[in-house]
């Protein structure tokens, strides 16, 4: 297969992934070696082992980086700071693509970005919802409250004393009034873990304060 045929067969696709083309092929290794040499000439783009975007020339389409942090690793969804932001619940900009996944932590880099995975147990694996990016798209993100009870435990260590303190000024946390403290309680409850659950008391606390 020439380039150019290449190029008109995928164009369209969100993503290339190596299986979709050698599929009941004879020479398995031949098209493998041909997208090697591809990526070589920055006419694809490596997202990683077996998965391509193509060059932004070609493609007729551009995935959402939430998009491609869903088909990178699965299964997983958007939470923690980049969940955060996407909501305007923290102040930062995020340049980290962030989720959680049943499976094991796990980071991934290329020219996109850094792609960041973090371990729940599947019990917690809840509280998220499909969204369509600009090409119509669907990935999965965490809600708003699920997102902030993610970060919380997995950053427990950070909350010694003053739990709210920890909100208001190590995290700056804003734009907190549709957020639903019922909700945060319930996706809390999910981890049975003790100071994590009285980490999203303090954080509800925290929220109602902010409302007066």
């Amino acid at each position: 297969m020439n380039y150019t045929n290449f190029k008109n067969t995928v164009q369209s696709w969100p993503l290339v992934f190596s299986r979709d083309l050698t599929r009941n092929k004879a020479n398995k290794q031949a098209l493998r070696n041909q997208l090697k040499r591809w990526h070589s000439k920055r006419l694809l783009i490596k997202l990683k082992k077996g998965i391509f975007l193509l060059n932004e020339n070609d493609r007729k389409i551009t995935p959402a980086k939430g998009y491609i942090a869903n088909q990178l690793y699965t299964p997983s969804y958007l939470s923690l700071e980049y969940a955060l932001n996407y909501y305007g619940l923290i102040p930062e900009r995020v340049s980290d693509i962030t989720s959680v996944t049943t499976r094991k932590t796990k980071r991934l880099k290329n020219e996109i970005g850094q792609f960041i995975y973090q371990h729940i147990k599947p019990a917690c694996f809840k509280g998220f919802y499909a969204v369509k990016d600009e090409s119509n798209l669907s990935f999965f993100i965490a809600e708003p409250e699920k997102a902030l009870v993610d970060f919380c435990y997995l950053n427990l260590k950070n909350f010694q004393d003053n739990y709210e303190s920890v909100f208001e000024q190590s995290y700056r946390l804003q734009n907190t009034e549709s957020l639903n403290v019922k909700k945060i309680l319930y996706y809390a409850k999910l981890f049975k873990n003790i100071k994590l659950s009285r980490v999203c008391k303090a954080l509800c606390n925290f929220i109602r304060k902010e409302r007066q």
